[in-house]
Parts: C-alpha cells; sequence; structure tokens
C-alpha cells in the first residue's frame, strides 16, 4: 500500500485495537484510522452500562485513541464532556504510548425519561455542554485545553468543529459502534466493536499553507509555524467526498479491516499506511497511588471517608477495589 503496485497480499494488517497513521501525498492528506474489539468489549463491560450510553462512550474512546496516538512525547491525551443531559459526564483517558481507560456517568431518572420519549441518540443524551479536549505533558509543563460547545451536534461533528476553530486544520471524522454477534461453544454472544477514522488537510508544499497539528502531534515538522487562511481547494473536496461514502458498517466489520477500507477509498491516489499503534484497556489506578491520595486529606475529609471501621475505595474507571485500615495512616488515625 505504500504505492500503486502493492497489494493487500502484501500488507501486514494491523488487526484490532491498533491505530493506522496514514498518508495519502497526492491529495495532502493525512490521518488514523482504527477498529477496536477487545479492549472496547473489556472496558464496556465492565460497566454494564445501558447501551445507548455504552455507544456514546464507545464514540469517545475511538476518536481519543484516534487523537491521543498522535502526541510524540509521553504524556497524557484526555477528552472530557460535562452538559446537561442525562449522560452528564464522559472521561476518556489516553496514557502514551497505549493505555486507554474510560468511564461515563448518567442520571438515572433522566435516562429513563429519555428513553420512555424515545430521545435516545448521541447528541440527545448529552445535551448542551463542552467537550474538553486536553493534551497533559506531564510534571513541570504547562496544559493545553481546547473546548468546543456541544449544542446537539454528532461526535463527529463537535470534533470537526473544534479543528475548524480551535486549530484551523479541516478535518473530517467518521466514527461507528456496533454489537457483533458470534458463535461460540455456548451459542451466540454480542461483543462491542467500533471503528474511526480521522483524516487532515496537511499540506507540505511550500507554496500551499501549512496547518497547525495537535500540540506534539504527527504533521511534518514546521507545519504550526507557518499561518493563512484555510485553503478549501479541489484536493480537499475530493478527500472528504471519498471519506463520505465510507459506511458505519465497514468501519466496525472484522472481515475488511482499517487496511483493506483505506485501499478502497484512496488506492487511485496511492496510500502509505505506518507501523500501527496498539491500544490497551490499562487503569493506572493502583493501591499506592490511592494510598497517597487519602494521606493527602484533611483531618475531616478522612473521617468521612471512614464506614464500618474502614475506606473503601472504588475506581470509576476498571471498578477496582480497594481497602484500607484507618490505622495504616498515623497521622489521620490519630485524630480519627
Amino acid at each position: 500500500m505504500a504505492d500503486q503496485e502493492t497489494t493487500l497480499s502484501e500488507i501486514t494488517f494491523a488487526g484490532d485495537d491498533a491505530v493506522v497513521p496514514f498518508h495519502v501525498e497526492p491529495l495532502d492528506a493525512r490521518g488514523r484510522a482504527v477498529q477496536l474489539g477487545p479492549m472496547l468489549d473489556s472496558i464496556l463491560e465492565r460497566h454494564d452500562y445501558p447501551e445507548p450510553v455504552a455507544r456514546l462512550l464507545a464514540e469517545a474512546i475511538v476518536l481519543t485513541v484516534l487523537l491521543g496516538t498522535s502526541l510524540k512525547f509521553d504524556g497524557k491525551f484526555i477528552a472530557q464532556t460535562q452538559t446537561d443531559g442525562a449522560v452528564d459526564l464522559l472521561v476518556v483517558d489516553f496514557t502514551t504510548p497505549s493505555s486507554v481507560r474510560a468511564y461515563a456517568r448518567y442520571n438515572e431518572d433522566k435516562f429513563a425519561a429519555a428513553i420512555e420519549s424515545g430521545a435516545t441518540s448521541p447528541e440527545a443524551l448529552l445535551g448542551q455542554g463542552i467537550l474538553a479536549l486536553t493534551v497533559d505533558q506531564g510534571e513541570y509543563t504547562q496544559r493545553y485545553q481546547g473546548i468546543v460547545e456541544l449544542n446537539g451536534a454528532s461526535m463527529e461533528e463537535v470534533a470537526e468543529s473544534y479543528f475548524r476553530q480551535s486549530e484551523q486544520i479541516p478535518t473530517t471524522v467518521k466514527l461507528a459502534v456496533a454489537r457483533i454477534a458470534r458463535r461460540g461453544e455456548n451459542g451466540f454472544t454480542e461483543t462491542w466493536r467500533a471503528g474511526g477514522m480521522v483524516v487532515q488537510f496537511l499540506p507540505e508544499a511550500p507554496e500551499r499553507m501549512r496547518m497547525p497539528d495537535l500540540p506534539g502531534g504527527d504533521a511534518p515538522e514546521g507545519s504550526d509555524e507557518i499561518g493563512g487562511t484555510i485553503e478549501f481547494d479541489d484536493t480537499w473536496l475530493e478527500t472528504r467526498a471519498l471519506v463520505d461514502t465510507v459506511d458505519a458498517s465497514e468501519l466496525t466489520d472484522p472481515e475488511i479491516g482499517v487496511e483493506r477500507l483505506l485501499y478502497r477509498l484512496f488506492h487511485e491516489r496511492g496510500v502509505r499506511v505506518f507501523p500501527a499503534n496498539d491500544v490497551v484497556d490499562d487503569c493506572s489506578c493502583s493501591r499506592e497511588r490511592i494510598r497517597t491520595v487519602l494521606e493527602s486529606f484533611s483531618e475531616e475529609e478522612f473521617k468521612e471517608s471512614i464506614e464500618h471501621g474502614k475506606i473503601e475505595v472504588t475506581c470509576e474507571f476498571c471498578s477496582s477495589e480497594y481497602v484500607f485500615d484507618p490505622a495504616e495512616f498515623e497521622n489521620q488515625s490519630k485524630s480519627a
């Protein structure tokens, strides 16, 4: 796939849970595509969300891994929604190079009302609010954060709006989520799958504008140093037209895969794929981390944490449970 003479039989397929960067040089288009399988299924099944909530979180996970895997440094990429809808909070953390954790929070009364009224689209469940995209390079560095309003648009439209307004990068986004029935030893079971693609206009030619990328992203060197007005020329219009032919089922079908889809879209122009970036379900919580948090509590906060003579903490991301004896905390336990 590196050039038009390459055949699909010569390609090493990335498979599930691996983000594939690609470049369509004649169109000055760069992008990333992914199909999520076991990793996504593990996250969603652990929480046992209602299906509409799970689908919404799955879209946010796809978007986060597509953007987070573009970072060139050690750090985090965090996508978070805060809204007035039935699903009032979505959080997805991507920690380089591959770790993903995510959770959703929803109001049961509002969600029941939404189900009763049939208002179960992702846009309706989110309602009004914001999407914050944060790049965190760690201690001693300043966080970069972009915020875009959620105003009834789809997650795809919101992401495109973010890049158009905040980063000034012409961008098209495709996201899809599905439940796939598979035959096993004990009959059919359903598993979660999702897929997505982000394609951006990032020209390299000196006579054309070079667009900025996510801070630390994989745009060409120097591309964030040249300003200008976005040029929607024929190449970008062609790119969007091709990407718009993608069907949701193609993004989630394990028989198609990312490389086959990219070949269908761009083989006439020539598409080059690069080594894939695996992503895994991997929460960063630990007993030591939680202990450090508890040690930072004030005397009042520490007392309030004790129930039935012990402190129980459940990680919102991975549902792991940690139990502490207050006597382990010398300073706080004396006052408690």
